[in-house]
């Protein structure tokens, strides 16, 4: 197709955009040459996301809603077989269709292996292409669901708009964009991605996700996170409503810098996102470069961690991560498990991670500010220990316990500078919302008990009998 069309079904379409639906079966006529409507389609599918139209079920194109995303779904049960199936096409355009198979199958085994040994060890993984295609099989689908889980939350919350423009930086194999672009394309809204990848996970992302259909719109930058022009970006297309970080912070030199660098491309009310794996390191290095950004620096946590009281900053470790249902076991990692003898080696269906919620505005998803006549900040808990007091916490934790007698749950108040964990010693309906609230509720915590334990060095906070919990909001 020549430019000329291109531009004059452009120019139609702005124009009629408006006055009704547009309609490629009319819009064709009033182009030079008259195209068949086919091609009017699919040039408005195209150009949907900066014509900011959505296509409609008899065919027709409609202006883009505008105000925030409505997404109906909240839990992910299994990888989508549609996403599965392109995965499963790379790997056989690469190896053949007995991918798993042969030489081919051993070497994609031992590579995984490779990687998560060196993860283990925190060495930096050489990102080629065998590497590439361990990650699609043995990552992709837990990632999917990190994201799908962290990305509806925000939506609940009016945080992410309908007609979105998303800056993915260290994008991976495709994770939280596949996510993306299912979330906005099932609440009819438009995704304007923009992926910065350097390595030849850049190939799956190109692989898996799907052309432009109308909903969304992708554009991979094959740079560095350190490297990529964020003002050019921004000057050619505006500040980005959300930016994301995923599986990405512990690979890089001078994560806070980077990250603070981000944060003056995102919209006034834009949010950042940064998620990590669950493992100690990982997830404690997370808190430090939260706080470095946020404490030290221009940001605001909205989520979890949020900080309760003014004009105090956590120094706790926060071993802080949620845990979500297993997902399904996909086929194509049990394809590449069985022949290495069905142990679950390369299994990967856990879906565990620590994030934190990043904003420039001071919106906090728990907007309340204790009251000192109420409550004690836990950064006072050296004055207070053996005693009984009041604390307004967040439950930062599932039950830490592994089964054992008493359950066990990570608290913070943003004022922290050692870890407190309250015990479960004595359950009763008066403080069962310890045990049913979930990870980043807030808890009103009634007449509980202090103690410091020099085992754990770190304050116990004992809820028993005597003790009331209660979600607060």
């Amino acid at each position: 197709m020549n430019p000329e069309t291109r531009q004059q079904i452009r120019e139609n379409a702005q124009y009629l955009r408006s006055v009704r639906p547009l309609d490629p079966e009319e819009l064709f006529e009033y182009v030079e040459g008259q195209p068949h409507p086919a091609v009017v389609r699919q040039v408005l599918r195209e150009e949907a996301v900066d014509l900011a139209i959505v296509e409609q079920d008899d065919g027709t194109f409609v202006p883009a809603p505008e105000g925030p995303l409505s997404v109906s779904r909240h839990s992910v049960e299994r990888f989508p077989p549609e996403h599965e199936t392109r995965v499963e096409a790379l790997l056989a355009d690469t190896y053949g269709e007995d991918w798993a198979g042969g030489d081919s199958g051993d070497r994609l085994r031992e590579r995984v292996r490779d990687i998560k040994e060196r993860y283990l060890r925190q060495d930096r993984v050489k990102y080629d292409e065998l590497s590439a295609h361990g990650y699609a099989v043995y990552h992709l689908p837990d990632y999917y669901a990190v994201a799908t889980h962290v990305l509806c939350e925000l939506a609940a919350d009016g945080l992410l708009p309908s007609q979105l423009r998303v800056l993915d930086v260290g994008a991976g194999v495709g994770g939280p964009a596949l996510a993306l672009a299912d979330i906005v394309a099932d609440a009819g809204g438009l995704l304007d991605y923009h992926a910065v990848e350097p390595s030849a996970a850049a190939d799956v992302l190109d692989a898996v996700l799907e052309p432009a259909d109308g909903s969304h719109d992708v554009t991979v930058h094959r740079e560095t996170a350190e490297a990529f022009d964020l003002d050019a970006a921004v000057e050619d297309g505006g500040p980005f409503d959300l930016i994301l970080f995923s599986n990405v912070l512990n690979e890089l030199a001078e994560p806070a810098a980077v990250l603070e660098r981000y944060l003056g491309g995102l919209a006034d009310d834009g949010t950042l996102l940064v998620l990590e794996p669950a493992d100690r390191n990982t997830a404690t290095g997370l808190r430090e470069v939260e706080r470095a950004v946020a404490d030290d620096g221009p940001a605001t946590v909205y989520a979890p961690t949020v900080r309760l009281w003014p004009h105090y900053a956590p120094e706790s470790e926060s071993w802080s991560f949620e845990t979500r249902p297993d997902i399904a076991v996909p086929p194509v990692q049990k394809r590449l498990d069985d022949p290495a003898g069905g142990t679950g080696e390369f299994v990967n269906v856990d879906v565990q991670y620590a994030y934190s919620v990043l904003r420039k505005d001071g919106r906090r998803a728990i907007d309340t500010t204790p009251d000192r006549g109420a409550h004690a900040p836990m950064a006072d808990a050296e004055r207070y220990v053996t005693d009984r007091v009041n604390l307004l916490a967040i439950k930062l934790s599932r039950d830490l316990s592994e089964g054992g007698s008493n359950p066990l749950y990570l608290l913070g108040d943003g004022s922290q500078t050692v870890d407190h964990f309250a015990v479960l010693t004595e359950p009763s309906v008066l403080n069962d919302d310890l045990g049913t609230a979930a990870y980043g509720d807030l808890l009103s915590i009634q007449n509980a008990l202090v103690l410091w334990n020099d085992d754990e060095e770190a304050y116990n906070v004992v809820v028993d009998g005597e003790t009331t919990v209660d979600r607060a909001r």
